[in-house]
């Protein structure tokens, strides 16, 4: 039925309704997907190194000439100690506090690019380069800068359009940190450093070299590990004291990093940078345990407080050695006692400190015994875990990404939430749509199908009493003629003969309508075509064939009535009218389709079809025509689809 079909049809776009797709990566993920996503990069935010600042006096890092506008060329350029494969350069931004805006970077480049080169080789490779377009700013993280390995002795970053900085809206380019990787080493450490300006005015107003100082704004807080608290010891009065760290083998050394004593429980610091580091530290190392062959491998010397930070970085010449040693030659003093400590001390080898977990020793007793010695080579500071630095770096470029994307994540959550509960009110009232059209539909099935049974009562009632109409009518004929043949005994049997039989075929037409009017159905299709065709084609050479009779055989009844009662109309409208005395009856099935033919060799239709049997086809949804036999009589063509959802329409009087 149309009214049904259309309901069931808005019932299946429901679900669509859930699944719009929109260009963006985001939109185009599932509501679960989406949530499945968050709950990922906040897991993996857990597992990240946090944005814990310094505080204090330090190194900010560098600063270029100021502009009146932000599109003037400013570059810097780091010249390596020699020609390396590098495959990654970090930036790490200079970072400024806002009383309205909090954190944020100060001065960061909008537009600009990288380059690299070797000495034998000047001209420029480009290695990344970024617009505002791609969205850098604002960000206190350290910009990641990932790139395919390649040969360089310098690197050189080229900024176009500048940011303005904070206080005076001035633009400038000022960065905190350039750190050039091979590998785990951060190959730029300390290295020559060259600045230029558009305006021609080289001086700016912060040291170049704090650009490569391994000083950053951030403490290394670590997501992992338990804290441990740095070692400290007074060393009044005692005559070169020292420490020494076995490495167990030989290894080939080329870096230190000294972790001073945590600063930042409190705000501002309650000491200086660098507490406990000496003023000026000799470092040897040997293969001896008695350092009968010591080397020097570098000194330390704080020349003024912008030498010391949270991790002091040094580099020297690669040099084997199994034993360490820490001379302290200008102890640390705070003003009454002169004092030695730090947080971790880290020796590296092909990029890996070497010194964890190794023990460590010193030539005097330390006056402090809540610090142990141990907490120098634990791996470990006030936070938790010391990383490699750049994979600290890494890991706070990427606190950036993924809480960048984050509010992103939500945001689209809460759009699907809100989209979910229109959607729910729409299925809601399509709920209730859907329920009243269901009632409406059965009330109008019910309706039709009460309409239906009245029609086929009704012509069933027709059909018998044109059937017995016309039998009575012959009996009282032949009554008349016994009447006038009774002295004449033939014609009187034969007379008496056809009443006899007129009277069985009545009584058999009434019983055949009467179990169809009560029950509805019919018994086998073809056996009821076959029986009715014997009935009416008394004198008349019939013949039929059925294909297919187990499709006909799942037929509803109602269906089954209405194909039965248009043949059966064909065939009385060929014995009164046509003449005819033989008749062909064809019914098949063909691409879902019934297909009844009736073909006679009578007088052929004088007009179009009968209006009885159109009336009987579009109750069947079905169509009929006619045309000319190959005998030269009638022929009636009816074709309907048995599974075609429709209202059977009802005849009109």
């Amino acid at each position: 039925m149309r009214i049904l079909l259309t309901i069931s049809l808005i019932a299946a776009v429901i679900p669509l309704l859930f699944a719009a797709e929109i260009s963006q990566p985001l939109e185009n993920l599932s509501l679960s997907q989406l949530e499945v996503l968050r709950d990922e990069v906040a897991e993996e935010l857990s597992d990240l190194a946090s944005y814990s600042m310094r505080s204090g006096i330090g190194t900010a890092g560098h600063r270029s000439t100021y502009h009146p506008d932000p599109h003037h060329t400013e570059w810097i350029r780091v010249t390596l100690e020699s020609e390396t494969l590098i495959d990654q350069i970090i930036l790490t931004p200079i970072i400024r506090r806002d009383p309205k805006l909090g954190l944020h970077g100060d001065g960061f480049p909008v537009d600009f690019r990288i380059l690299a080169g070797t000495a034998d080789h000047p001209e420029a490779v480009e290695i990344a380069s970024f617009t505002e377009k791609d969205c850098l700013l604002p960000r206190i993280a350290p910009l990641r800068i990932d790139f395919e390995a390649i040969k360089a002795s310098w690197v050189k970053l080229e900024a176009t359009k500048l940011s303005s900085r904070d206080w005076d809206n001035q633009y400038i380019l000022q960065l905190s940190e350039i750190m050039v990787f091979s590998g785990p080493e951060n190959v730029a450490l300390h290295c020559p450093v060259e600045v230029f300006s558009s305006t021609g005015h080289n001086n700016p107003s912060r040291a170049k070299t704090t650009l490569v100082d391994g000083q950053v704004p951030y403490l290394m807080d670590a997501a992992g590990g338990d804290k441990s608290i740095a070692f400290m010891s007074h060393v009044d009065g005692i005559k070169d004291p020292s420490l020494t760290i076995d490495l167990g083998q030989s290894r080939n050394i080329n870096r230190i990093h000294f972790h001073t004593a945590e600063l930042s429980d409190t705000i501002p610091q309650s000491a200086k940078p660098g507490v406990g580091i000496s003023s000026h530290i000799q470092i040897e190392g040997a293969e001896n345990s008695d350092f009968s062959d010591a080397v020097v491998l570098m000194e330390y010397k704080r020349e003024h407080v912008f030498d010391a930070g949270p991790i002091i970085m040094r580099r020297f010449p690669e040099t084997r050695c199994r034993y360490f040693r820490m001379n302290i030659i200008e102890p640390y003093v705070d003003g009454i006692h002169s004092t030695f400590g730090c947080a971790e001390i880290e020796l590296f080898s092909n990029g890996r400190n070497v010194a964890k977990g190794k023990t460590a020793a010193i030539n005097y007793t330390f006056s402090l015994p809540n610090r142990t010695l141990s907490a120098i080579t634990d791996g470990r500071n006030l936070y938790g875990e010391i990383l490699p630095i750049r994979d600290w770096m890494e890991q706070l470029a990427r606190r950036h990404d993924l809480e960048s994307a984050l509010p992103r994540i939500y945001e689209e959550i809460e759009n699907r939430y809100i989209a979910q509960r229109k959607n729910l009110q729409l299925v809601s009232w399509l709920a209730v749509l859907l329920a009243g059209g269901i009632g409406f539909t059965i009330l109008i099935s019910r309706n039709l199908q009460m309409r239906q049974i009245v029609r086929l009562k009704t012509r069933f009632a027709a059909d018998l009493h044109d059937e017995l109409g016309a039998n009575l009518h012959a009996i009282g004929l032949l009554g008349d003629i016994a009447k006038d043949a009774i002295h004449s005994p033939d014609i009187l049997v034969k007379a008496v003969d056809k009443i006899r039989a007129l009277t069985e075929r009545s009584g058999e037409a009434a019983r055949h309508c009467a179990e169809m009017q009560e029950a509805e159905i019919f018994g086998k299709l073809p056996d009821d075509m076959q029986r009715t065709a014997n009935r009416i084609m008394t004198d008349i050479d019939f013949n039929l064939s059925i294909e297919g009779e187990e499709i006909l055989e799942k037929l509803p009844p109602r269906t089954k009535a209405d194909l039965f009662l248009f043949y059966k109309e064909s065939l009385v409208n060929i014995s009164r009218h046509s003449g005819a005395d033989k008749v062909d009856v064809h019914l098949y099935t063909e691409h879902k389709k019934i297909i009844l033919v009736i073909s006679d060799n009578g007088q052929g239709l004088s007009g179009d079809v009968p209006s009885s049997l159109k009336r009987r086809a579009r109750l069947l949804g079905g169509q009929v025509s006619s045309g000319t036999s190959e005998t030269g009589g009638a022929s009636i063509i009816l074709t309907f689809r048995p599974g075609k959802f429709k209202f059977r329409r009802t005849d009109k009087r």
